[in-house]
């Protein structure tokens, strides 16, 4: 699975900070679609193992963005890593398949599909001229539940084969093994399910889920990457913010209700949960089981979860949500400091309040922030390549025209199109947020690039090299741009967090060259 995995990333490319702990909830004047706040003991929750945790995340040497706590239907614990904040959606990768799996269950509900309908039934124009009874056999339920039959994760092969569709990418793809007899987490599965809800409804992923779940959860600003044929891709690509995460995951905690109203069935969210199928071998988190399009955990819980660590975990015997969001490279260590620092946290009674504890805790958590390289926040020859132009040397990104504007109290990187003019501000040796969303201007080409707000910082490393960190702070990875300036010309070598972390996969960006003008 974990190769698999990996392949997935590499095919699809792969405000400020708070703790809100209110011990009465009712004054702040929260709406009935917000999640009310309380203090951790108030719901039988210890802060100090709350503090036990972040102390924990700090050691980890794991990269994390947000987490957010809920106890008995309330935010007991809540932040953000800056330049990460509350306010700012996240790119969830495969936790995107299970809004995709509720979507499925909808669709149920409405009497509109079976579970047990052939996937070829519904796309009887899209077929291969000979196809396989194993793909006849294949059912709704073996796409949920990655019970396919397929050898390979197709969805390699959906990209690789443009312009054909996607879903006849699919339906080509060879079945190997008998639908059921073999789990393989399978990415393209996932579109299928998107692509069958098209098809029965004429409405994308997103239209058909915003009346059915995100309007009556109040999740607003979201986005969902599309496939080249429109459909929304299902498996990945979906960004929301995290609360709303923990409102999609305390709505599976009340077996589908929310505000009183039941907006999925009790029994959809029992069959989607629990272990449809095994998984794969060992003894991790991965080994559990697999549902709907969600995980079984080793606690005796389950989860949705995406690369990187985006995760939505589901606790009924803790009454409990627990959502964490990061650029993780190990996720399993993720989920076993969450494991072993909050889980010893739950009592089955109210807790008595800790001023000080709760002032400490409230520091603690407002004071979190990813770190910044460190050099020196000036160079003697700031003055000289300030304000300039770089004529750039022909590249893969089609960056005609660069430059930098490097003053005492911050910096901008330029770059000129068209006489137009894209900037991207950074601080010295702190994070600045560029508020308008940008593409990424050195894109991997493996990677899908959405457009995200940018946080930017930068010091010389030496008097003449220039490093710049961006994170994405929409789409989880970041750049270190590394610029070294010769007199006249100028030298640019790129490095993705991913590949930074990733020990064994360099950046196959070239190195970009120019001149001053």
């Amino acid at each position: 699975m974990k190769n698999t995995r990996r392949q997935f990333l590499q095919t699809i490319g792969a405000s400020t900070l708070g703790l809100s702990i209110f011990p009465n909830v009712e004054s702040f004047g929260f709406s009935t679609t917000d999640l009310p706040r309380s203090s951790p003991e108030a719901q039988g929750f210890s802060s100090k193992a709350l503090l036990n945790f972040i102390d924990a995340t700090k050691t980890s040497g794991l990269e994390w963005h947000s987490f957010m706590l809920l106890r008995h239907g309330k935010v007991i614990a809540e932040a953000w890593w800056k330049p990460f904040a509350s306010d700012y959606k996240h790119t969830l990768y495969s936790l995107s398949k299970s809004f995709t799996s509720s979507a499925i269950g909808f669709l149920v509900t409405e009497g509109k599909i079976s579970v047990d309908d052939a996937v070829i039934s519904f796309f009887p124009d899209d077929l291969p001229s000979v196809f396989s009874e194993n793909l006849k056999a294949m059912k709704i339920k073996h796409l949920l539940t990655m019970n396919t039959g397929h050898e390979t994760d197709t969805m390699p092969v959906l990209r690789q084969n443009e312009p054909q569709t996607w879903v006849k990418s699919f339906l080509a793809h060879p079945v190997v093994f008998e639908p059921s007899s073999h789990f393989l987490y399978n990415t393209g599965a996932t579109y299928m399910l998107g692509a069958i809800i098209h098809k029965v409804t004429g409405q994308t992923l997103e239209q058909y889920l915003k009346p059915r779940l995100f309007e009556p959860l109040n999740i607003k600003g979201y986005d969902w990457e599309k496939s080249p044929q429109g459909l929304n891709t299902a498996g990945f690509g979906l960004r929301v913010k995290t609360e709303d995460i923990a409102k999609f995951g305390q709505m599976y905690l009340q077996k589908g209700k929310w505000n009183g109203k039941q907006i999925l069935p009790a029994t959809w969210i029992d069959e989607a949960t629990k272990k449809q199928t095994t998984s794969q071998g060992g003894d991790n988190d991965w080994s559990q089981g697999y549902g709907y399009q969600f995980w079984r955990c080793k606690p005796g819980f389950y989860r949705g979860d995406g690369a990187y660590g985006q995760f939505c975990m589901v606790m009924p015997e803790q009454d409990a949500v627990l959502v964490m969001t990061s650029e993780s490279f190990d996720l399993q260590k993720s989920m076993t400091v969450a494991y072993e620092n909050l889980l010893p946290g739950f009592s089955d009674k109210k807790l008595p309040e800790n001023p000080s504890l709760k002032l400490e805790l409230a520091q603690v958590l407002n004071s979190l922030k990813l770190p910044v390289p460190k050099g020196k926040t000036t160079s003697p020859l700031m003055a000289k390549y300030s304000d300039k132009k770089f004529k750039m040397d022909e590249n893969p990104f089609g960056i005609k025209e660069l430059g930098f504007g490097l003053f005492p109290d911050a910096g901008v990187l330029r770059f000129f199109e068209n006489g137009k003019i894209k900037k991207i501000g950074f601080d010295w040796e702190n994070w600045k947020v560029n508020k308008n969303g940008n593409t990424n201007p050195f894109p991997i080409s493996y990677r899908t690039s959405v457009p995200s707000k940018i946080a930017g910082t930068g010091t010389w490393i030496k008097d003449n090299v220039l490093q710049i960190n961006l994170k994405f702070i929409e789409a989880v990875h970041g750049d270190k741009i590394t610029v070294t300036f010769d007199d006249n010309k100028i030298s640019i070598k790129l490095l993705s967090s991913f590949n930074e972390n990733a020990k064994n996969s360099p950046d196959t960006r070239p190195i970009l060259t120019g001149k001053m003008v």
